[in-house]
């Protein structure tokens, strides 16, 4: 039975890339070196009778390099002129930020102040549901959906292609606008390499001890020359409060909303060979704060504000 050809599709990999109007420029390009150029022209319209032509040529020279630079030069993946207004924005920002949701309290008046005051750090998520659901600052609500991965290069042509195609339909299913975030943590074996090194000892067997011994070894080795990294996919979807209604329906309303969308994304993935995972409140906090602080430590147990905490770790006071 001969196997179907092999679906092939190119993309691109910045797929917000604009499209390209003339001469394998953008429309944006194109408007800025229209711009300069008709400056120019301008410029010696006016005063080629007045001004000798290479002073005009001196003058005008630099400012064609100029537009030109600026429209076609790229810094950081952004074209130069996007580049200088988001330099000037940054340069403008509040470097300072506290955590005030009522603002930042102005001194009184027989304070005399010296410098600025730290302005108020407004963060994307005001606060995290213990069902998991992220209530955002724009009146929106998110969930946070962990997935597995597929071996889509080891699968035959037609395997290959059935998951196209279920993959196709789900993304055709979308309502609203979902994130896919596919990113790299850090992790750390330290806790394995306690708890084997607590049971080791304890083993029934000599063979079996000598075995979690060099075992252990070998985590201690790259643990510490290696720089270990875990893929981890997520799935954002979010959905808005509707425009009526009071704060709190609206919130839970939006809350179910967003959680019924991840059921229906984890049995539509269930086809891919795909598992599912609805952050908890626990959960989805740890990835905030990884996302927000990636080089930074983070303990894994913190406790939330409704819960009870019976014992503390004195070992290290």
């Amino acid at each position: 039975m001969n196997e179907p050809e092999p679906l092939i599709a190119h993309i691109p990999a910045d797929v917000s890339q604009p499209d390209k109007i003339a001469y394998g420029l953008t429309a944006h390009q194109i408007v800025i070196v229209a711009a300069t150029g008709g400056l120019a022209a301008l410029v010696y319209y006016l005063c080629h009778d007045l001004v000798p032509v290479l002073v005009l040529a001196g003058a005008l020279l630099p400012l064609l390099a100029v537009g030109l630079v600026v429209a076609l030069g790229r810094r950081d993946g952004l074209t130069f002129d996007r580049f200088a207004l988001a330099a000037l924005a940054f340069a403008r920002t509040p470097k300072k930020l506290v955590a005030a949701s009522e603002g930042v309290v102005q001194p009184p008046v027989w304070c005399r102040l010296r410098g600025r005051l730290p302005a108020p750090l407004r963060l994307p998520v005001r606060a995290i549901r213990t069902d998991g659901a992220l209530e955002l600052a724009d009146g929106g609500v998110a969930v946070l959906v962990e997935t597995s991965t597929v071996s889509f290069h080891l699968r035959t042509t037609g395997e290959q292609a059935a998951l196209v195609g279920a993959f196709g339909r789900w993304l055709n299913s979308l309502e609203t606008p979902t994130q896919i975030l596919v990113r790299a943590r850090p992790v750390d074996l330290d806790g394995l390499i306690d708890g084997l090194d607590q049971r080791a000892d304890g083993l029934p067997h000599p063979a079996l001890a000598h075995s979690a011994a060099d075992h252990l070894a070998f985590l201690q080795q790259l643990n510490a020359s290696r720089d270990l990294l875990a893929r981890q996919v997520l799935l954002v979807l979010r959905d808005h409060h509707p425009a009526r209604g009071r704060r709190r329906v609206r919130r839970d309303a939006a809350a179910a909303v967003v959680l019924r969308r991840a059921d229906e994304a984890a049995r539509s993935l269930t086809a891919l060979g795909i598992t599912t995972t609805v952050l908890d409140a626990q959960a989805a906090r740890r990835v905030l704060t990884e996302c927000l602080d990636p080089g930074g430590s983070h303990p894994a147990q913190q406790a939330l504000p409704d819960d009870l905490i019976s014992a503390t770790d004195q070992e290290d006071r």
